[in-house]
């Protein structure tokens, strides 16, 4: 009885090698970066072996989300 019960805990999943890992996960980044119109600036810190991506302030998408400043503008105004 035990046993099926261990055994369900014990099934998971096998550990990925460093190097698994770390092709996988750049992969997934380039997948990422590839399907971006405005692509970030990259650096690397040798020292610590941070990757970091410089993004703008505003992407193309979350401009899409935001109300054009005039409008919210004219909305107070004629609210007024």
């Amino acid at each position: 009885m035990f046993k099926q019960l261990f055994e369900k805990f014990a099934a998971t999943k096998p550990n990925e090698t460093q190097r698994e890992t770390i092709t996988r996960a750049l992969a997934e980044v380039n997948e990422v970066v590839s399907g971006l119109s405005v692509k970030p600036m990259i650096t690397f810190d040798p020292e610590t072996g941070a990757i970091e991506l410089a993004l703008p302030d505003q992407m193309p998408d979350e401009a899409l989300a935001l109300p054009a400043p005039t409008a919210a503008i004219e909305e107070k105004a004629n609210a007024a």
